[in-house]
């Protein structure tokens, strides 16, 4: 009996030709590269502080390290960019400007206070985080970069009510900003912070208890 002959195995297959090739991702222009990076880059480096690696921010970003340097010469002129978009008002005045001018004075303050103590809070804590870490030009990062506040947009949101304020509405503007830094900064706080609330209706009623009524006699 002619004994069977062995099915030969079947040759082994390329997967690169069995399937599809995978679509690489578009290219993105340097900027909007840049603005993805900084945007990862930052919950890193409120969690981390100095001690966040490229190699973290590049997971974060899904990107390879590499990459990083194509846009940025090094890590320091990363974190400088981030701190920057950080310190951006644009979304600061954005979130104020979409308070509802039709609410009435105190409550529209109170949202204003509330956006205001979110901005407090998380510059405190980005200020935390990056400590005295130095940027590219070897100064601490956060050491040139305050702005005087522009209270525009805030203080739009005394105009409907202009009638029931003393002075301007910038003079009210720099005077709520001022106090809600105040009530909710840690270092000038005695407890807790101030809720929102409490915080308008002493910027609106002051401190001095009413006059209690005379005595009956």
């Amino acid at each position: 009996m002619t004994p069977r002959r062995r099915a030969r195995n079947p040759e082994p297959t390329n997967p690169k030709e069995e399937s599809p090739a995978r679509a690489r991702a578009a290219a993105l222009p340097p900027e909007e590269r840049r603005a993805v990076i900084v945007a990862a880059t930052l919950p890193l480096l409120l969690a981390y502080g100095s001690s966040v690696t490229t190699r973290q921010i590049a997971e974060a970003a899904g990107i390879a390290e590499g990459t990083i340097f194509r846009v940025f010469p090094d890590k320091e002129s990363l974190i400088d960019a981030v701190v920057e978009a950080a310190l951006d008002t644009a979304p600061l005045d954005a979130a104020l400007g979409a308070i509802d001018r039709h609410l009435p004075l105190e409550p529209r303050l109170v949202a204003a206070v509330d956006i205001l103590r979110r901005r407090v809070a998380d510059t405190m804590q980005l200020r935390t985080a990056v400590g005295m870490m130095q940027g590219a030009n070897g100064e601490p990062v956060m050491s040139d970069k305050y702005r005087p506040p522009d209270l525009t947009v805030l203080a739009t949101l005394f105009e409907p009510d202009v009638d029931q304020i003393q002075g301007a509405p910038r003079a009210a503007a720099h005077l709520l900003r001022a106090m809600t830094i105040a009530c909710t900064h840690p270092s000038l706080i005695l407890d807790d912070p101030l809720p929102s609330a409490e915080i308008v209706a002493l910027f609106l009623d002051g401190i001095r208890a009413p006059h209690p009524a005379p005595a009956v006699v």
